[in-house]
């Protein structure tokens, strides 16, 4: 399954604004900020790279499902079973 970068744009986008987020809790904590707040940004940068990894996962069986003649009987749905359980 290829992603083509117009299907995944916004993903894409989600994800770098999560890279410049966990490069600002990075520089919280070199500045010593308190545990409660660099913990709560960084709970942020795991749920929005969390939901970028759900959104390729159904993205990518949107596109199975449509390249498909067969429906959900020509999807491999194990493959897609452990792609989805990785991000778990």
């Amino acid at each position: 399954m290829d992603l083509a970068p117009d299907d995944i744009k916004a993903i894409i986008l989600r994800m770098k604004k999560a890279n410049g987020h966990l490069a600002r809790v990075i520089a919280m904590m070199e500045e010593g900020s308190s545990c409660e707040a660099v913990l709560t940004q960084l709970a942020a940068v795991n749920k929005a790279l969390s939901r970028s990894g759900y959104a390729i996962v159904a993205t990518g069986l949107q596109q199975c499902l449509s390249e498909s003649d067969d429906g959900l009987d020509g999807v491999d749905v194990k493959k897609m079973e452990k792609l989805f359980l990785s991000l778990a």
